[in-house]
């Protein structure tokens, strides 16, 4: 916790400045009026530096929840003030910065081993990372004329995510890609390591990690695929990339790893960094997804074939080109969120222009 002392506010360098300049001036001339006015004026001062000298002991918690919330959903900063001295406190102002903005709450007098709780939205209008803080509590005096700031606990950051909506598992062909991984009966060799998750109630024992468990102090368990499931790849088109974009290919991503298949997404510049296919860490990572400027065409065709394809872009030329590659993959979709129709031959393509117009399932090609 930083501690600042009692400063002059503006008002109370003016009132400094102007109280010197009437007693030099009625000094000067000889004038009383002048003198005893600029007296009032540093009594003034002197009574608001006696209001906010008193160091207050404030126990200060501010929270952000959730720290990661879907476009659009609500998430709040919940401050908590416990006034822990013998006096009651007035006056008091919290200031939080979030983002490039300051919020300011001016807060209810707080008598002696009271506490107060207020809370405050947080903007989650925009992907990405919004900063949280410093929080600083400001004591003023009635008059505005000196001012304690205390800086209380660490800056936060709440993290907004694409919306998605549930889709169904993209169809590749292959039949065990529509009814879901069956790692318990896959053929030899096929079975390998996903990830480490938490014990839940029915997990075979003999997949307890039990390392990590000492550890972390709690059940962990290896998650375990079948390497021969069909592989989903996501390639967004980040050029005038739009939330539609960002949306629609979150929620593709999403459908496709929590129904426990392979995903990888792609954009123009490459991988998504340190992205798993787990759903958590895709939202993560494409929370952070900026416009850029390279196109997709050099994706897709890089990308390993095989499982399905799925193009999010508002380039009628990039979906044209996704033909290119329908060879490869054994499915390929379009979702194109620009204006107008286009098609692609061998390309099943899906426009939409709002998060809700895409298909439940995506049907016949």
């Amino acid at each position: 916790m930083a501690r600042r002392a009692g400063v002059l506010t503006p008002l109370g360098w003016g009132t400094l400045a102007g109280s010197a300049v009437l007693y030099a001036a009625g000094f000067a001339l000889g004038y009383p009026e002048p003198v005893v006015l600029a007296t009032g004026g540093l009594l003034a001062l002197a009574a608001a530096l006696a209001w906010t000298a008193p160091r207050p002991r404030l126990e200060v918690h501010r929270e952000v929840t959730p720290l990661k919330v879907p476009r659009g959903d609500a998430a709040v900063a919940v401050l908590n003030v416990a006034n822990l001295g013998r006096r009651g406190l007035s006056g008091l102002r919290a200031q939080d910065r979030i983002g490039a903005a300051e919020h300011t709450v001016d807060l209810p007098r707080l008598p002696k081993g009271a506490a107060r709780t207020v809370s405050y939205p947080l903007p989650t209008g925009t992907r990405g990372e919004i900063p949280v803080g410093p929080l600083l509590l400001v004591r003023a005096d009635p008059f505005g004329l000196t001012r304690r700031v205390r800086e209380y606990g660490g800056p936060a950051t709440l993290l907004v995510r694409p919306r998605t909506v549930p889709l169904a598992v993209v169809p590749s062909g292959k039949a065990h890609h529509l009814e879901g991984p069956t790692s318990d009966n896959a053929p030899s060799g096929t079975v390998t390591f996903h990830t480490l998750r938490e014990y839940v109630v029915g997990d075979d024992l003999r997949h307890v990690h039990w390392r990590s468990s000492a550890r972390t102090g709690t059940l962990m368990v290896r998650q375990l695929i079948d390497a021969s499931l069909p592989t989903t790849t996501v390639v967004l088109d980040t050029r005038g990339l739009t939330e539609l974009a960002v949306d629609a290919a979150a929620s593709a991503a999403v459908a496709a790893s929590r129904a426990g298949f392979p995903v990888r997404v792609l954009t123009g510049d490459g991988p998504l960094p340190d992205a798993k296919p787990d759903a958590d860490t895709v939202l993560d990572r494409l929370a952070l997804v900026r416009p850029g400027t390279a196109g997709v065409t050099e994706a897709m065709r890089l990308a390993r074939g095989g499982g399905s394809l799925i193009l999010v872009t508002a380039d009628p030329s990039e979906a044209a080109r996704a033909t290119g590659v329908r060879r490869r993959f054994d499915r390929v979709i379009c979702v194109y969120v620009g204006p107008g129709e286009v098609s692609a031959p061998g390309v099943k393509v899906v426009s939409v222009a709002s998060l809700d117009e895409l298909p439940l399932t995506w049907g016949p090609r």
